[in-house]
């Protein structure tokens, strides 16, 4: 049996601003901060591996008061990331993850997209359209759920991310055709137009009670250049996807994967793929943290989310073997007590590091996310020819 690496990324879950933040729209925000103000927070499991530990963390008020009750001797390695990307959303931070560095940020439409992508969108599917502007999620099929049923007409928004959204209620458009205005829209968007995500956001209910479904899909440009996915399968290694890391790579440089309803069932799957003898990487992604609590600005939520992970934590560590390693990190921040918007935020990640062969301690602040993509090379003996560098183990 050979090398194995459990990567998880807890969406969203920043660990403080970056020096340019405030350039991205973010002042002093601070998600995994946040979430310590709220009592249903608990991560005694990640912080023995060395959450608590982190620079920037570790001087935390809640941390602080955290060492002098229980003490903090980590058994893991642990470091904070800078994003080297001009962005702060899911496709560009699992790219940066995997080691490809997004020099240009991915288009944003304010105002909505133009004239011309609709018209040519509306052509393809024969239908209409309704909104076209930057909306929340649940919002929007509040107010305009009843015209959509109505008229048949798709609900097009979009966010301050590089995003153009479908939402239409399961019982008019069925789902498979909903995926195909999906992959005519991604179609469409490419070139300058590229935005990093189409989403299919099917929602049901009645008028006043419309409600989203677990059946979003993500269709994502593909990556312009090689990833550790790619490498890892070009050496006939094993590249499992758990959760939306299919739809984040547009399905590239796997060998397996599976879709989640959401962190439980992300959990659950990674827990079962620890019984199988791949050789190679695991990349799990555990989506909740970011679209049911850091968007909607729920702190309770967020923290009680963390909470559940740290709790069963000790499924996935049980079930390690002398030569795996496993690594916690996130894609980017969405701080949910931030109230100037409801958008990501541009914040350093966290990274901790456990395994027989992972000496503990402080691997400090690091200059790109890549920098994962260089370890999970090195320890599996794939040749790195894309951006990062190794972190020491």
């Amino acid at each position: 049996m050979g090398k194995r690496v459990i990567l998880i990324v807890m969406d969203s879950f920043g660990v403080g601003a970056l020096p340019d933040a405030p350039s991205f729209g973010d002042v002093d925000v601070n998600t995994i901060a946040s979430c310590m103000k709220s009592a249903k927070f608990g991560a005694d499991h990640l912080a023995k591996i060395g959450l608590f530990s982190i620079d920037g963390v570790s001087t935390l008020p809640y941390v602080q008061q955290y060492e002098k009750e229980h003490g903090l001797d980590p058994v893991g390695a642990y470091a904070r990331l800078a994003e080297a990307s001009m962005g702060k959303d899911t496709t560009t931070g699992h790219w940066e993850i995997a080691g490809l560095i997004s020099a240009k940020p991915f288009p944003t439409y304010p105002e909505g997209f133009p004239r011309e992508v609709l018209d040519e969108f509306c052509k393809r599917t024969g239908r209409g359209f309704l909104c076209n502007l930057p909306y929340s999620g649940t919002q929007v099929i509040a107010d305009y759920g009843d015209e959509h049923v109505k008229t048949g007409d798709l609900i097009v928004y979009t966010s301050a991310d590089s995003v153009f959204q479908i939402a239409a209620h399961e019982e008019v458009v069925p789902l498979e055709k909903l995926y195909e205005y999906c992959r005519i829209a991604r179609d469409i968007l490419q070139g300058p137009h590229g935005v990093g995500r189409v989403i299919a956001r099917p929602f049901v209910g009645e008028s006043g009670h419309y409600t989203r479904t677990s059946n979003r899909h993500d269709f994502s440009l593909v990556p312009t250049a090689d990833t550790m996915l790619d490498l890892i399968k070009a050496a006939s290694m094993d590249v499992i996807a758990v959760g939306k890391i299919h739809d984040i790579f547009a399905g590239r440089g796997m060998t397996e994967f599976t879709y989640t309803s959401g962190n439980a069932e992300g959990i659950d799957k990674t827990v079962e793929y620890m019984d199988h003898d791949f050789n190679g990487l695991m990349f799990v992604n555990l989506v909740d943290y970011d679209m049911l609590y850091g968007h909607r600005r729920d702190i309770d939520g967020y923290a009680e989310a963390v909470a559940y992970f740290d709790k069963r934590l000790h499924e996935i560590t049980d079930k390690m073997r002398d030569d795996d390693i496993l690594m916690i990190t996130a894609d980017h921040g969405c701080d949910p007590g931030y109230l100037a918007t409801t958008d990501h935020t541009r914040e350093y990640i966290p990274l901790v590091m456990y395994g027989k062969n992972v000496r503990p301690g402080n691997r400090g602040t690091r200059a790109t996310f890549a920098d994962i993509s260089a370890t999970v090379l090195q320890y599996l003996g794939v040749a790195n020819t894309i951006a990062g560098e190794a972190i020491e183990l």
